[in-house]
């Protein structure tokens, strides 16, 4: 069973029992990520504890995208005072950037977890800072799974932040 992609051609010859289950690496995830992104229909959760100006300018169009169509985008990142003096920067731009365009922010302590949540249904997880990653060797993983997505969301207690809580559509 091939379940790891090298690149995006890859993917397309997945056979229908690996189509819900992806690995990626550093190279083929924004390829895939981006498809979902485009997909992405209510909400979308991202957790990365890094935002860096150069992968928030690759991420622009599709983030722009995601609040046209009217999906809600909700950014958990560590909070910028917790960055050395150069990441302080790229932090407080990528979310100025962000709450700028629509998008709700939430700062976290000590916050580490590199995961995206899209609707309820697909989860991103692994090593990748999905905005910041720049040149080292990571993994990230899909699940296309809607109840081991619902138990995600309810063990990283969403449903308790009011935030995102008001925007419940399930």
């Amino acid at each position: 069973m091939n379940w790891f992609t090298k690149s995006p051609m890859d993917t397309q010859s997945l056979d229908s029992q690996t189509a819900s289950y992806i690995l990626t690496d550093e190279n083929s995830f924004y390829y895939q990520f981006e498809q979902d992104l485009n997909q992405a229909k209510q909400e979308v959760i991202i957790e990365s504890p890094y935002i860096t100006v150069p992968k928030m300018r690759s991420l622009k169009a599709a983030f722009e995208r995601l609040i046209a169509r009217g999906v809600a985008v909700f950014i958990i990142t560590r909070h910028p005072e917790e960055h050395d003096s150069f990441m302080v920067e790229q932090s407080e731009a990528g979310i100025q950037y962000f709450e700028k365009l629509g998008i709700q922010v939430l700062l976290c302590k000590s916050h580490h977890r590199k995961l995206a949540m899209i609707d309820r249904t697909i989860v991103w997880k692994g090593s990748l800072n999905i905005l910041s990653h720049r040149n080292t060797r990571e993994f990230m993983e899909r699940d296309e799974n809607k109840q081991k997505a619902e138990v995600l969301f309810k063990f990283l207690k969403y449903d308790q932040v009011s935030d995102i809580k008001k925007h419940l559509l399930y």
